[in-house]
């Protein structure tokens, strides 16, 4: 991706960059989670390119059946599904459990894992999109079964209480996580520089043959006015956020498929999209929806206090601003930009 003319951004690293062992470099793409993913990749000697695609495939089918609440026979959906009471779980299931609930903590449920019945009931869920807007009463209801404070978790037995009626959902999180699975097995399978796409969020490692990063262009909001900007990926993931995504329209207003644990409808803060860096996709996933969650005022402030390299893009009376946070603005490669 050529720099000149774009804002560039280049994120700190404590690595120096060495070649790969290899001029190649393969594209390989698929689709995944209701998207579509795509590597580059530099092959190490004697690889098949169909094993890589293969590989790849087969990671994301095995997400898929532990994750996806469309799959009838997934994990998440016999979980959400089951009567109340203890159930034991699968170590990856667990895992990524153990990681959502960790950073509902830390975001005080600004992502919260347990909202499912609420994503169903806004219409982004498996039941499909519905006609009208959920009255209060059955907001209330949700809410009765929702919220990360309500699932009790035995760490001895890698078990959840299920109290009844409480749906997970990690599309908060998933594509994250699946970009960091995908990039570990192709380190795993000696293609350690590569760049990992699913659904927008990306992670990008190594340096490219001519000892060039990974350059993206990272998401801006439609109609934004905001200087086109391109970011080096090296050894680091990015993830945005946006209202604009997933939603709808119903009477002249936009609902965004984010949704707020606390009031129980998708957000309205005026913040449309949030782009996070950080060295694990599935975090720099996650923070950009609690930042989009916390809203204009508490987003910065906690994003700055964590030490994120975050921007923000928020609606206001002048049209659409942006805002950021001292890491990310220390990633402004000044000579370029």
């Amino acid at each position: 991706m050529d720099r000149q003319d774009n804002r560039v951004l280049i994120p700190p690293t404590d690595r120096a960059p060495s070649r790969p062992p290899s001029d190649l470099i393969w594209a390989l793409h698929g689709q995944t989670m209701g998207t579509t993913w795509s590597v580059r990749a530099v092959p190490a000697p004697g690889t098949v390119q169909a094993d890589l695609q293969s590989a790849i495939q087969s990671e994301l089918d095995s997400i898929v059946a532990l994750f996806s609440p469309w799959e009838p026979d997934s994990e998440i959906r016999r979980f959400n599904l089951a009567p109340a009471g203890t159930w034991a779980l699968s170590g990856d299931f667990w895992d990524l459990l153990i990681s959502s609930m960790e950073l509902a903590d830390d975001t005080d449920g600004a992502v919260d894992p347990t909202l499912g019945a609420l994503v169903d009931l806004w219409g982004f869920g498996p039941p499909g999109p519905r006609e009208d807007l959920p009255t209060d009463d059955e907001i209330g209801i949700a809410l009765g079964v929702s919220g990360w404070q309500k699932l009790r978790l035995h760490r001895a037995g890698q078990a959840a209480v299920q109290p009844g009626g409480l749906f997970l959902d990690f599309s908060g999180i998933a594509k994250g996580h699946a970009v960091d699975r995908v990039s570990e097995r192709l380190t795993a399978l000696g293609a350690t520089a590569h760049l990992v796409e699913i659904g927008g969020e990306l992670r990008g490692m190594g340096v490219k043959p001519d000892a060039q990063p990974w350059w993206v262009e990272i998401e801006q909001p439609p109609g934004s006015q905001i200087p086109r900007t391109v970011a080096a990926l090296f050894d680091v993931a990015v993830a945005t956020s946006g209202d604009y995504r997933r939603a709808f329209i119903h009477e002249d207003r936009l609902y965004p498929h984010t949704l707020n644990g606390r009031t129980g409808r998708p957000v309205d803060n005026g913040v449309t999209s949030v782009t996070v860096f950080h060295t694990s996709a599935m975090r720099a996933d996650a923070l950009a929806t609690a930042l989009t969650v916390m809203g204009p005022e508490d987003g910065p402030a906690y994003a700055e206090a964590m030490g994120l390299n975050a921007h923000f893009v928020c609606r206001t009376e002048k049209g659409l601003v942006e805002r950021m946070t001292p890491g990310f603005a220390a990633m402004m490669d000044d000579d370029v930009a």
